[in-house]
């Protein structure tokens, strides 16, 4: 089972973004990937907190030393997920892009965007 670093946004609406990268790491699971997730720090750390956003950040990028491959969700690419993604070329990671079509359906794009 390889091992899927979920790369969303979380910043700005936090509560709906925690409920997206739920969906995610479902779609994950029955992708039969074993879901990395970062989000679970926002739940714990004030993201509006520069010190705790920076720890949160810092946490969350170390574990995609863990992950197999990276895949990033969502057409919008915010600034910590620019940093995950350069991370994650970095470690020479499989990076896997995906979007949300009609109805909330994820699907797997064929390029980046």
């Amino acid at each position: 089972m390889i091992k899927a670093y979920i790369c969303a946004p979380i910043r700005g609406d936090i509560s709906e973004n925690i409920e997206n990268a739920k969906r995610y790491t479902k779609y994950a699971l029955e992708c039969g990937a074993a879901p990395v997730v970062p989000h679970f720090y926002a739940e714990i750390l004030d993201d509006n907190v520069s010190e705790e956003r920076a720890l949160g950040m810092s946490a969350g990028v170390s574990l995609l030393w863990f992950s197999d491959e990276c895949w990033v969700f969502g057409d919008e690419r915010t600034e910590g997920m620019k940093i995950e993604i350069k991370l994650a070329e970095n470690l020479n990671l499989k990076i896997r892009y995906f979007t949300d079509g009609n109805g909330g359906i994820i699907r797997e794009k064929n390029q980046k965007s």
